[in-house]
């Protein structure tokens, strides 16, 4: 049996909860929700991850109303998602004071960090990892997209050479669709990340077969 999360952590830069690995964990996964959703929405994924991995689900910063919260604000419009940029960056530099407190508290490194994260999650994962390489070996887009905002922001191709990424999307996604997807490909491919794109056959969600290969990514990435 896997351990069981603990209660909600709030003595960090971010309130998160933990599942412990079950022996010598062999790694840290830190898993991100999306907008209007909270950190126990992402057991599930959680509940796929070998128990040899150590796993961080994170509530993201900002209250939208009881039991929702969100990195930004963020409207869906005819020309595209409309964001609260600021809100965003904001939420990013949480997140890259968050992640090395993680790695002190249990001992990680960066080498055996993952993050990874659902539609908006998935969008702060690529957002940190690609702006503050330093503190993962890699990252996952489930459902997500790369914010063109982060542009000037994206560190060296030098800095960028360690990561591996995995974008997983549904050709049927009404709320971020498919083209995301393949923009975020080339926009990785451009800058010299290798990554694998996975497309499936659902709308905005995480299904069992997504859940399944995102796990395998996790176990391949940071090794047994």
């Amino acid at each position: 049996m896997k351990p069981d999360f603990s209660p909600l952590i709030d003595d960090l830069s971010l309130l998160y909860r933990h599942r412990p690995a079950t022996g010598q964990p062999s790694g840290l996964v830190i898993l991100m929700h999306g907008v209007g959703s909270h950190e126990n929405a992402m057991l599930g994924l959680a509940s796929s991850i070998a128990e040899h991995m150590a796993v961080v689900v994170v509530r993201s910063p900002l209250t939208m109303a009881p039991g929702a919260y969100s990195a930004f604000s963020v409207s869906f419009t005819a020309e595209g998602p409309k964001i609260d940029a600021a809100a965003a960056e904001a939420s990013r530099q949480k997140l890259v004071q968050f992640i090395p407190e993680l790695q002190l508290r249990y001992g990680m490194t960066a080498a055996q960090t993952l993050i990874a994260g659902f539609s908006q999650g998935g969008i702060m994962s690529a957002s940190l990892a690609l702006t503050a390489p330093q503190c993962v070996r890699g990252f996952a887009l489930l459902s997500g997209r790369i914010l063109p905002e982060i542009g000037p922001l994206i560190a060296p191709a030098g800095d960028l050479k360690h990561l591996s990424a995995l974008i997983i999307h549904g050709e049927n996604d009404d709320r971020l669709p498919y083209f995301w997807a393949e923009k975020s490909a080339v926009l990785l491919r451009e800058h010299g990340i290798p990554f694998r794109l996975q497309q499936y056959k659902m709308g905005h969600e995480i299904t069992r077969e997504a859940a399944t290969d995102f796990a395998d990514w996790v176990s391949h990435s940071i090794g047994c």
